[in-house]
């Protein structure tokens, strides 16, 4: 006479067959039950997958940890998200006795830039004029003066915590606008200057100097009095000191220009 089959064991080798049909081939008892059918024997039955599942086993799942989501950085701090930054004076070395474009030929002296490798602020000019390829420093004649008396009589912050440069490394001839050929010969230092500074904020002194760094076409007085980005770093344009010197009644605007760098700063 054939045995009755054990429902138990019949029910459990459709749960077997179900879960390894699944790809689990481990099945893990819970430690707070005891199974009954811990001393018999197991056999494997092919069967369709039971709709109800067994109180005593537990199915070891692939567990993963998930990674917290990365929060993409904003302003300056993408700089800082970036590789490790190159020194000013690494630029310097790159830039060498400069002869990338015709500047070079009537030029004495290189003019990189001068000031504080980790100041907030960044001016940057247009390019050197006479007592600056003389001396090999930004900013050092007239307009350089009164470049010295917007920072530290405006700004009240002492000229050496900021840092200055220009667009163009070499004087153009008679002072001339540079020209786009000269623009892009240089473009790439002032832009690994910045790179290497990261300041908390940029000023534009001037149209040039604005053109370049924004790759836009406008005139000043549509340029002014608002905020732009360059490489996520705020910056702002005002009006060329040479510029001033020439009109001083543009001076009262440029002030409006300062106080809001320094509003934002103090932000």
């Amino acid at each position: 006479m054939e045995k009755p089959e054990n429902p138990d064991l019949a029910e459990l080798a459709k749960w077997l067959r179900y879960y390894r049909d699944l790809g689990f081939t481990h099945i893990f008892r819970s430690p707070l039950q005891p199974s009954p059918l811990a001393e018999t024997p197991v056999a494997v039955a092919t069967a369709a997958a039971p709709t109800t599942e067994p109180e005593a086993y537990t199915i070891a799942m692939p567990t993963r940890t998930p990674k917290p989501a990365a929060v993409p950085p904003s302003g300056s701090d993408l700089f800082a998200a970036a590789a490790p930054r190159e020194s000013l004076e690494k630029i310097r070395e790159d830039l060498g006795d400069c002869q990338r474009c015709k500047l070079s030929q009537g030029r004495k002296t290189i003019v990189f830039g001068s000031g504080n490798p980790k100041a907030e602020i960044v001016f940057v000019g247009e390019g050197p004029g006479a007592d600056e390829d003389e001396q090999g420093l930004p900013f050092v004649g007239r307009a350089g003066q009164l470049l010295t008396d917007m920072i530290e009589k405006g700004l009240k912050i002492p000229r050496p915590d900021v840092y200055i440069c220009n667009i163009i490394k070499c004087r153009p001839p008679q002072n001339r606008k540079p020209e786009k050929d000269e623009i892009a010969a240089c473009r790439q230092f002032v832009e690994r200057q910045i790179d290497s500074i990261r300041p908390r904020v940029i000023c534009a002194l001037g149209a040039t100097a604005a053109e370049t760094l924004l790759n836009v076409k406008e005139a000043m007085g549509r340029l002014r009095g608002r905020w732009y980005e360059f490489r996520g770093i705020p910056l702002i344009v005002t009006y060329h000191p040479a510029f001033l010197l020439r009109d001083p009644s543009k001076k009262s605007e440029t002030w409006s220009d300062l106080k809001m760098l320094l509003a934002r700063l103090a932000g």
